[in-house]
């Protein structure tokens, strides 16, 4: 198995650990005993070519996926199952839900509700996932809409938004159910390349600000910026992990240098 450590204290819990997880699609084993590890306030940037397990290793840190075997935690607390003595038992969907509300998720389509506006766009998630007061979040998807450039979109409905607003709004939206942890399934590859830089800049500024994130992407500029750690996977193994400059200017990897060679 390949570990993989973000920089942070032995006496820190990680905000993110997976341990041994192999997830398999039929006869197709597409996760192959990941461990990785992200502490609080860092940003991971997955890499790896189409079809290396990137986006289903997100998508198991919040049980979109369920892994065939190994362990996923976040905060501490294990997503997806409880302990059973030494089984594991499947949550009911209405705890998975829970568990969900407290993990954002952007999406590589954006996935906003269409006959919703803007401002419900955001408002929706807390509101009937986390129960919240609609009185109370209203005022904070207002803020939320600011920080990312679109108070003025506020009662727009999506399909008169372009790409990169429309993701936009799929990023306040994930910010507003307040979570510990963010994810990111290449938030950029849907957009023409001229709206890129309006979404990789909202990113920025969230690890700026020390929101903890995991983004797959293949922006590699972007990761070296950015990334705490970058981690590369392929054929649903970690075959190399460490600091953008140790991965990106310095791989140690045969796997990792075709890749960026083709890629860079």
């Amino acid at each position: 198995m390949s570990a993989v450590a973000a920089v942070g204290t032995a006496s820190e819990q990680p905000v993110v650990r997976l341990e041994g997880v192999h997830k398999r699609f039929g006869a197709l084993e597409v996760l192959r005993g990941i461990d990785l590890t992200v502490a609080a306030g860092t940003v991971t940037v997955v890499l790896g070519a189409s079809g290396s397990g990137k986006s289903t290793l997100l998508r198991t840190v919040n049980h979109l996926e369920k892994v065939d075997a190994g362990i996923v935690e976040v905060n501490g607390e294990l997503i997806g199952y409880r302990r059973s003595g030494r089984h594991l038992r499947e949550l009911h969907e209405r705890e998975v839900l829970r568990q969900r509300s407290r993990i954002g998720f952007v999406f590589q389509h954006f996935n906003l509700f269409p006959h919703l506006t803007v401002l419900e766009n955001v408002v929706e998630a807390p509101v009937s996932a986390q129960r919240r007061r609609r009185s109370e979040v209203e005022p904070e998807a207002r803020a939320l809409l600011a920080r990312v450039g679109l108070s003025d979109k506020a009662g727009e409905y999506p399909r008169r938004l372009s790409g990169g607003q429309q993701q936009r709004v799929a990023i306040a939206r994930a910010l507003a159910l307040k979570p510990s942890l963010v994810l990111f399934d290449e938030p950029t590859s849907a957009l023409d390349p001229e709206l890129v830089g309006e979404v990789l800049d909202v990113i920025r500024d969230l690890a700026v600000s020390g929101t903890t994130m995991v983004v797959v992407t293949h922006e590699i500029g972007f990761a070296r910026e950015v990334a705490d750690r970058v981690v590369f996977l392929h054929e649903g193994t970690v075959v190399e992990e460490g600091s953008a400059a140790q991965v990106l200017d310095a791989p140690r990897h045969e796997r990792t240098r075709a890749f960026l060679a083709k890629v860079l």
